[in-house]
Order: C-alpha cells, then sequence, then structure tokens
C-alpha cells in the first residue's frame, strides 16, 4: 500500500497545498489534511472510526516539518513574536500532552469528526467574518497566557491542527498585527506537534487493525511524502502572506473549510 504511485501523488498534492497555506494562513495546514487523510485511508480499507484517529495524529505528525520551514521565513522578516512564543509555549505542551495521551485515546474517532467539524465550522465563520478586536484589548499577562496555550494545545490534540486556528484569532483579538500573529502561530505550531506527536504514539501502542508502516496512530507513509512536499511550498506562503489581499483569500479559504467540516460531519454521524 505505502508504495502504489496514485497514493504517493495524492499525498504530494495535499502536501503541496497545505504546505502553501500553513505559511501563507498561519493555519498548520490540519483542518486540510485531516478530511483528505480519512478520505484515503478510508478509500484502503481503513475502518472508520480508526482512520479519523490516524488522520489527526499523522496530520499533526507533518506539521513538525512544516512549522520548522514556515517560521524560518516568516523570522527572516521580523514577523514572529518571540516574546508570545515564549509565553504560551509551556502550557501549549502540557495541554496537548493531556489531550493526544489521555482524551484522545479514550474518545471513539467518530466523537472526533464531529467535534473536527464543529470546531473547523467555527474557525470558518471568525476567518469569514474578520471581526476587529476592541482597541484597547492587549495580551494577557504570564498567568492568562500560559492558560490560553493550554486551551490551545489542548484543542490542537483533539483535531490534529496546529493551534493557528485558535491562536491567530486570539491574538488578532488582542490586536496582535495579523502579519505577528500569523507568523507568531507558525512558531508554536513547533511545540504543538512535538507534544501531541510523542501523545499519539505512546497511546496508539498496541492498537488492533493499524495499516502497514503505522507507528502508534501516525502512518508514516503518510507523514513521509506530506511532510517533503509541504517543506517546499511553506515559505512561498509565508512570502505570500506579506504581499497578497490575505482577508480576501481568508473568505475563499473559510468556504472550502465549511465543505470539509461538512465532511467530517457527515463521516461522525454514519459511524457514531
Amino acid at each position: 500500500m505505502p508504495f502504489e504511485p496514485l497514493l504517493i501523488v495524492e499525498l504530494a498534492a495535499l502536501g503541496l497545498g497545505t504546505g502553501f497555506l500553513a505559511g501563507l494562513l498561519g493555519i498548520g495546514g490540519g483542518m486540510l489534511m485531516v478530511p483528505f487523510i480519512t478520505i484515503i485511508l478510508s478509500g484502503r480499507g481503513v475502518g472508520p472510526d480508526l482512520a479519523v484517529k490516524m488522520a489527526i495524529a499523522t496530520s499533526m505528525a507533518t506539521i513538525i516539518f512544516t512549522s520548522i520551514s514556515s517560521v524560518r521565513a516568516h523570522h527572516q522578516r521580523g514577523a514572529v513574536r518571540w516574546d508570545l512564543v515564549k509565553g504560551l509555549a509551556p502550557g501549549i505542551v502540557v495541554g496537548s500532552m493531556v489531550g493526544s495521551l489521555g482524551v484522545f485515546a479514550i474518545l471513539k474517532g467518530s466523537w472526533l469528526a464531529l467535534f473536527f467539524a464543529a470546531f473547523v465550522s467555527f474557525s470558518a465563520t471568525q476567518m469569514f467574518l474578520d471581526k476587529k478586536p476592541a482597541p484597547t484589548r492587549q495580551m494577557p499577562g504570564v498567568p492568562g497566557q500560559l492558560a490560553a496555550g493550554g486551551f490551545i494545545g489542548f484543542l490542537s490534540g483533539l483535531v490534529g491542527a496546529g493551534g493557528g486556528f485558535v491562536s491567530v484569532p486570539f491574538m488578532t483579538w488582542c490586536n496582535v498585527a495579523i502579519h505577528n500573529a500569523v507568523a507568531t502561530s507558525a512558531a508554536l505550531g513547533f511545540p504543538i506537534a512535538l507534544a501531541n506527536v510523542v501523545g499519539y504514539a505512546i497511546s496508539g501502542q498496541g492498537v488492533q487493525n493499524l495499516p502497514a508502516y503505522s507507528f502508534g496512530y501516525i502512518w508514516l507513509p503518510a507523514l513521509a511524502v506530506i511532510a517533503v512536499c509541504s517543506v517546499f511550498t511553506a515559505p512561498l506562503g509565508a512570502k505570500a502572506a506579506h504581499s497578497l489581499p490575505v482577508k480576501k483569500l481568508k473568505r475563499v479559504f473559510a468556504s472550502i473549510l465549511y465543505l470539509l467540516a461538512a465532511y467530517m460531519l457527515y463521516k461522525g454521524l454514519t459511524s457514531v
């Protein structure tokens, strides 16, 4: 199965697209990857419950590589707020481990699919409306950033996204400039992904009916192909973020997210 030419083409296209969007919008690509990896695994005989869990875990694993490539490009433009990375990262690591090692292993894949659909719909709505924050609002202090990081990491662990779907709206809500929020979200993707992947690998040990070349819940063929391809296009997305009309692109992307959320809702409801 891992060496089917069509499979490699499908995964490569997914990696190129999600890598570009990760750099452009700071979303980590997970909201795109999870539905498509679920489709690919389901088409190859993996049960719906396990397919959703593996899609979430594999998506998160690819973000380790995407975030490194994307954050380098953003850092070169001086856009990453490293002070915010330092404040949010500890909470993110704790929240991620609780989500991926504990709750993720307990919940059925069908419930994770429904949860994913709900949060993608919420993220798409926020992206589409492009709400402006109150001009006096600022980022919270250290305790507030620890709590926010824990919440971001926990949600990321349940849906397999890099946290940008929460961290970018949160930072812009606190009057962090959009380009800084996107760049900082890309930097936060690394600790989110690393902590969650450790949890998925441990909690997936001993699970029955895993496809060949799996490490816990992580499907290694998809990880390899998507990671290689996304690393090439993430810097292009980061570069484009500084020149393209991001507000218009967000609305187009939000429309796509609604369709993907509808698919995951269907997947969750039909496998409950």
